[in-house]
């Protein structure tokens, strides 16, 4: 079987991405830290609300067992196109912050590292509303990487 890439997770349906997720493994923090990983929404809400592409940063020491995490807002230009970030005097926009930590046995993906949005004013809808789970999609490709919210 062809290990997948990018341009298939982002053609798959549904139930291909949960299969993957199901069987993917948390990503290690520290090859996270410090990097900014691409990102493309295959919701086709996404698309109306202008964030089918997107990036997620993530800083901090990976000895203390989470890190702090951000989204850059990205042009909404296609699939393949380059990903071109939307400045804000000069600077890439950087939204929505998260921590990053263990996801809790018995989560809905509890072999994923969890995206916790719950840090008080970092968003306007309820923080419990908005989880993000993260998966290693091959262990041999430490740079590609599935979430689900």
């Amino acid at each position: 079987m062809t290990p997948p890439t990018y341009e298939t997770l982002c053609r798959a349906t549904r139930g291909e991405l949960e299969q993957t997720m199901r069987a993917g493994a948390p990503p290690a923090l520290a090859d996270l830290a410090g990097w900014e990983f691409r990102g493309y929404n295959t919701n086709p809400v996404a698309e109306l609300i202008r964030v089918r592409k997107f990036k997620k940063g993530f800083e901090g020491d990976p000895g203390q067992h989470e890190l702090m995490g951000y989204n850059v807002r990205m042009r909404q230009n296609g699939l393949l196109a380059p990903w071109v970030p939307v400045l804000r005097r000069g600077e890439p926009i950087r939204e929505f912050p998260y921590v990053v930590r263990a996801t809790p046995a018995g989560d809905r993906f509890a072999n994923a590292l969890l995206l916790d949005y719950g840090l008080p004013g970092a968003l306007p809808l309820p923080p419990t509303w908005l989880r993000d789970y993260l998966v290693q999609v091959t262990p041999e490709n430490r740079d590609l990487l599935l979430g689900v919210a």
